[in-house]
Parts: structure tokens; C-alpha cells; sequence
């Protein structure tokens, strides 16, 4: 087994190593992928570190990436302040089982922590035991509020780049 070379913060240039992850990721959530929308939002937060933070992460030296995270900023009054997301973290599954998510898990906690996160939250399909009990584990708890989502308009390439929806675009499901 090769040892874990690193984890690090990603860069723009990073964007075309991480899309096949992002891509297993949906299918394996079962979200649409919208390549049209996804794309550029990644680009979009590797570019603007006000909205969050991706973590790659990397086995033997100059080897493809094997995993990554992806959090995003917010700020709440529940928590005194700015709080974040982790609504990616993905391990390839050949890479799996050897504590890579784990680690993952932790540098990204460990990187809020350095921007004066306050809470993260994250969420996981009930039925996902393993990545409970990886949560659990590293401090999180469930909430007593269930989270609920409504889409206020959908979006496009160029609403995506420019950080504001577009009502006249529809969005593929």
C-alpha cells in the first residue's frame, strides 16, 4: 500500500484532476451531474476563497488525486458567526478502508478552523453506517432539525460565473 503523499488545499489548476471525482461523487449521492452549472461553480470557489475551501488528496508523489472535499462558507447566529458546510468529501473507491476519509475529514475541520469557522455541518444518507460512525467519531452529532431544500431559481453557466441565479433557463433533471 502506498502511503498518503498529501493533502492540500486545492488550486485552480486542480479543477480538470477533481472533476472525476466530482462526477463519482453525484453518481454515487444519485445528484444529476450538470456539468453545464457544476463546472463552473467549482471554478468559481477555487477562485474566490471567501466562499469556502476544496482539499485534494493525493497517494505516492505525482500520482492522480484519490479523494477531496469541498466546504462552503456561511454565517449563522445560532453559532455567533461565520459556520461551514462540508457538502463533498469523496474517496475513490480503490482507495478506500485505509483512513484516507478520515484524514481528509480532519484537515478540512483543521482548515475552518483556521478562518474562524465556528460549526460545520455536513450530511449523510441514513443508510451510509460507515461514514456515521467516521463522523460520530470526529466530534459530530446528529441535529434534531432535518434539512429541507427549495431551489429558487435555476441555473446557468453564466448566472454561475457571475454569482447570481437566472430565472430564464431551465435546469436539466
Amino acid at each position: 500500500m502506498e502511503e498518503l503523499e498529501e493533502i492540500a488545499l486545492a488550486r485552480s489548476e486542480d479543477a480538470h484532476d477533481i472533476l472525476p471525482l466530482m462526477v463519482a461523487f453525484n453518481e454515487a449521492e444519485g445528484i444529476p451531474w450538470r456539468p453545464e452549472a457544476m463546472i463552473p461553480a467549482l471554478h468559481r470557489v477555487l477562485n474566490d476563497k471567501d466562499l469556502g475551501l476544496i482539499l485534494v488528496a493525493r497517494v505516492g508523489a505525482r500520482r492522480p488525486l484519490v479523494g477531496y472535499s469541498l466546504a462552503t462558507f456561511g454565517y449563522d447566529l445560532e453559532f455567533a458567526g461565520r459556520d461551514a458546510f462540508v457538502t463533498e468529501i469523496f474517496v475513490e473507491p480503490g482507495s478506500r478502508r485505509r483512513g484516507l476519509g478520515r484524514t481528509l475529514l480532519e484537515s478540512t475541520v483543521q482548515h475552518l478552523r483556521e478562518r474562524s469557522v465556528n460549526a460545520v455541518h455536513l450530511m449523510v444518507r441514513p443508510d451510509n453506517q460507515r461514514a456515521i460512525a467516521l463522523y460520530e467519531g470526529q466530534g459530530f452529532n446528529l441535529s434534531p432539525r432535518i434539512m429541507m431544500t427549495r431551489e429558487l431559481t435555476p441555473l446557468t453557466e453564466d448566472a454561475v460565473q457571475q454569482g447570481v441565479p437566472s430565472g430564464s433557463a431551465s435546469r436539466p433533471r
